[in-house]
This record gives C-alpha cells, structure tokens and sequence, in this order.
C-alpha cells in the first residue's frame, strides 16, 4: 500500500460490536494517522445503523472526530491525551464503557491467528481484504456454532 518508515504497510481498521465480532473493515495505507481512517471504516459498515458508541484509545481524543461522529449522533469514548491543550470533554463516568475495549481488541488478536492477514502475501488490496472478511467469517462460525 503506502510507503512508511519501515517499508511498505497496511493498516487494517475495524469496527467491533460488544461481543467483539466485526461490524465494519477498512484496509488502507500504514501512514495515515486512525483518526483520518475512521470515517471510511464506519462507510463500510454490514448493519444500516450507526453505532451508538465509538471506543477508541487515545489517539482517537481529536476534536475534529468528536464533531464529525456527533453530527452522526455517535457518542466518542477515548481517554484524553495526557499534551492536550483545550479543556477535557468527557469526565470519568464516560470512561467506565472503556474498560470493555478488550473485546474489539479480541478480534485482532483473533485475525493474527491467520498468517496470511498477519503477513500480506497479496499484491491487490481487494484479495487482501477478501482473506480478512474470510477470516472474520471463520471466527463467528467458531465462536457460534
């Protein structure tokens, strides 16, 4: 994909439900910060709703998101970044729902299971991006049945 200090990378981008199986995916260029790859994750999203809430680490403490997920009526929960110069936004009880960002993480740890997501063999994009929906398929048919 893009160029970064290490080489050639790619970012992969997902948008867990509580259970930590993955409601949306995106794959794009390792260089760009998350917060930019974010918007593009929730276009591709499986279910026509939106999610109600957004839990991300701290990168994703940006303003500019905070604005754009609410005009989407998306609530943002991410801890504060500890150089913020602007006033925090959230308090402490906003931060309880943190707590379960294990679950999305889960699903991670989950595709790197699959060598072929973890290390990109593939030169197309799309090819890449079928063996993650094909893993993601994997993992819920496992985890219920």
């Amino acid at each position: 994909m893009g160029k970064t200090k290490r080489g050639k990378g790619t970012k992969l981008m997902a948008v867990a439900d509580g259970a930590g199986f993955p409601v949306a995916l995106s794959v794009g260029s390792a260089s760009p910060h998350e917060v930019k790859l974010v918007e593009k994750t929730l276009e591709n999203r499986l279910v026509d709703e939106n999610p109600k809430r957004l839990v991300g680490d701290r990168a994703y403490d940006s303003d500019p998101l905070d604005e754009k997920l609410a005009e989407q009526s998306i609530l943002l929960i991410a801890p504060h970044k500890s150089n913020r110069k602007k006033p925090k936004t959230q308090d402490e009880r906003g931060l309880r729902r943190y707590r379960r960002r294990w679950k999305a993480e889960r699903l991670f740890a989950w595709l790197q299971n699959y060598r072929r997501i973890l290390v990109r063999y593939d030169r197309f994009l799309e090819n890449y991006l079928a063996f993650v929906h094909l893993a993601c398929i994997i993992i819920f048919v496992r985890n219920y049945f």
